[in-house]
């Protein structure tokens, strides 16, 4: 008699999500992979936290994709509220057999009247993001996008859904999941979340990438790209996010501008800095960044050269000052 299949350790579990997600076009370095084969294994929700444009709603996207899984997705917005986010009860139909059943007078009690009941039950739901997510009967990915964008109220009626995967509808009772959804939710940190969502999760902050990441996820992403482009417009990128942006591009942006340059039959960042320039679209996306950037502060940033901020000019321009002297000197 043969033993029974043991699953594979951890550390194997996690090679292959990583191989994985990598073949649905997402590269995760190893604590990233750790902490979403985590919420996996303990059924919890993984709360991803980090600026826009990082990649947090791309890897809820590869997962599902990954795993061949259902992907459900509610983008949270301010004024979100129950009847957009879990369900409605479909109050059409339900006239519609209020007004059929009166018509009828072949029913039980000969009235023609049709209980309570019989017009709120499940078939007269509407499934919105978060019910059609705990109805699944496979594997399910469910994100819910930019939390921090919904009010505080909302925060409160998800905290049922992410402790017990289950949704309370006053008219019919609890609903809960037949197969437990991975919830990935995503916040760019624009105010803060509770403790208690937070205490329910397990937690990530997605920073954005490293140099050689960043030319890996680009070159995997485009593979038909000259690679002395690809890093050349990285490594540009790269300096560009410590420049005072308003708003700093992320990997997207990196994606498009790579794209664009491609597209103009590029094979690296041209010497024509007004050619470079016409193309900051794909990576500025605030009327203050496009302005400021000069043909001599992106020649600056090309050459990997940063430019030298108003304070420090105006220290470096202004006349040294002998020190005082001391009652000895004097």
């Amino acid at each position: 008699m043969s033993p029974p299949d043991r699953p594979a350790p951890p550390a194997a579990q996690e090679r292959l999500l990583r191989e994985r997600l990598q073949r649905a076009g997402y590269l995760a370095d190893a604590d990233l992979a750790t902490t979403v084969w985590l919420s996996s294994a303990l059924q919890r929700p993984l709360l991803l936290e980090g600026d826009a444009g990082v990649g947090k709603t791309a890897l809820a996207t590869a997962l599902a994709q990954s795993q061949g899984a259902t992907l459900v997705r509610l983008q949270c917005f301010e004024g979100l509220d129950l009847a957009q986010a879990a369900y409605e009860w479909n109050y059409g139909r339900q006239l519609m057999a209020i007004r059929l059943s009166e018509a009828d007078k072949s029913d039980k009690s000969g009235t023609g009247r049709v209980r309570e009941s019989d017009v709120f039950s499940r078939e007269y739901l509407l499934e919105r993001p978060l019910l059609c997510a705990i109805s699944q009967t496979g594997p399910c990915v469910l994100l819910i996008d930019e939390i921090d964008r919904a009010d505080e109220a909302f925060e409160a009626f998800l905290l049922e859904i992410l402790a017990d995967y289950q949704i309370t509808v006053p008219e019919i009772g609890t609903l809960r999941a037949t197969h437990i959804p991975q919830v990935i939710l995503t916040s760019n940190g624009t105010r803060e979340l509770s403790d208690a969502l937070r205490r329910r999760c397990l937690y990530h902050y997605l920073d954005y990438p490293t140099l050689a990441r960043e030319i890996a996820i680009v070159k995997a992403t485009l593979p038909e790209a000259d690679t002395r482009l690809v890093e050349d417009a990285v490594q540009f990128v790269q300096r560009l996010r410590r420049e005072d942006l308003a708003k700093m591009p992320g990997i997207a942006e990196t994606l498009d501008w790579v794209r664009a340059l491609f597209q103009l039959q590029h094979h690296s960042l041209p010497d024509d800095m007004a050619a470079v320039l016409g193309t900051l679209g794909c990576l500025l996306k605030t009327r203050e960044d496009r302005f400021m950037m000069s043909t001599d502060r992106l020649r600056q940033l090309v050459e990997g050269r940063r430019s030298v901020g108003v304070a420090e000019k105006v220290a470096a321009s202004a006349p040294s000052q002998a020190p005082a002297p001391t009652q000895e000197q004097a």
